[in-house]
């Protein structure tokens, strides 16, 4: 859920980004467009660290004799 927030709010930082660069204000548009990367990263984070949850663990020989 945290992933598709995060991926919603990017592509409205990017479409906000496009609007202003179409209008000629560089300066805003390079500002939301980072802020819009940023949030992908975040998103793709968010991703990469639930399905690293639902794995299962794979014990070692070394946790076994423990």
């Amino acid at each position: 859920m945290t992933e598709r927030v995060f991926m919603i709010i990017a592509g409205l930082f990017l479409l906000t980004a496009l609007v202003l660069l179409w209008r000629n204000n560089l300066s805003a548009a390079f500002v939301i467009g980072t802020l819009g990367i940023v949030a992908w990263f975040l998103g793709y984070r968010a991703q990469l660290r639930a399905k690293r949850r639902s794995e299962p663990t794979v014990e070692t020989e070394e946790d076994v004799k423990d």
